[in-house]
């Protein structure tokens, strides 16, 4: 599951590789982003529902749920709500809480491709060159994603409440997966989402930042691939 305003696409580098491991995997694009057609979901919770949905409506009994950011409240209350669906857990860069920079939220109701430029700022380690552009850059290219998709995304996350009750329900084996020079999700913000989940497995990533998911792909797939293999035999 995607951050906000983000694609499927972010897994790209993650796909490829689990699935040479054998595993079946379907990253989606939330309604009103990518590929798939709006409106986009406007909170927490409904987005939880629509997974459980999507999942009957492909025949899916269960699944290991991974995800970023803004996916990481989803993967929570999805957890919380329907266990006997979900087998494992793993967030990457996030906490119980993510509460939004009003400006931020203020420019993406805008539109202002700002909002984009602030993102990259606050989500990378340091300053990052990328070969070919920057990936957020890439995926959010429009002042109408902006509207639809990243601005009513930073609301769902801001407005959501449940996400300590949700940590505190989880049963299922989880792994959390933070960076140690994150500005979105401070370390010590990410540790109390660890601590609240009952059994829960570490991992601090060194000198990265919130966009673990490209900044420390490879070390990063290979942490969620044992992980996985050890909760699965």
């Amino acid at each position: 599951m995607h951050g906000s305003g983000l694609t499927h696409i972010v897994w790209s580098l993650h796909e490829q590789f689990l699935t040479s491991n054998g595993y079946s995997v379907l990253s989606v694009d939330l309604p009103g982003h990518g590929s798939s057609e709006g409106p986009a979901i406007k909170s927490i919770e409904g987005i939880s529902e629509w997974i459980k949905k999507s999942m009957e409506k492909l025949k899916i009994n269960e699944i290991s749920f991974i995800g970023h950011s803004q996916g990481c409240l989803v993967g929570l209350e999805f957890a919380s709500r329907f266990p006997k669906l979900i087998k494992s857990l793993v967030l990457v860069g996030g906490s119980y809480e993510l509460p939004v920079n009003p400006a931020l939220i203020d420019y993406a109701d805008g539109g202002d491709m700002k909002s984009v430029e602030l993102m990259m700022k606050w989500g990378y380690e340091g300053v990052k060159k990328f070969i070919g552009g920057n990936p957020v850059q890439k995926i959010i290219n429009s002042p109408r994603q902006v509207q639809e998709g990243l601005a009513v995304d930073l609301r769902a996350c801001n407005d959501y409440k449940n996400g300590l009750k949700a940590a505190s329900n989880i049963n299922c084996p989880t792994l959390c997966i933070l960076g140690d020079k994150d500005k979105m999700v401070p370390l010590e913000k990410g540790k109390k989402m660890a601590e609240s989940i009952k059994n829960s497995q570490l991992e601090v990533l060194k000198e990265c930042g919130h966009m673990i998911v490209f900044e420390k792909a490879f070390e990063m797939r290979e942490i969620v691939k044992n992980f996985v293999q050890k909760n699965h035999k």
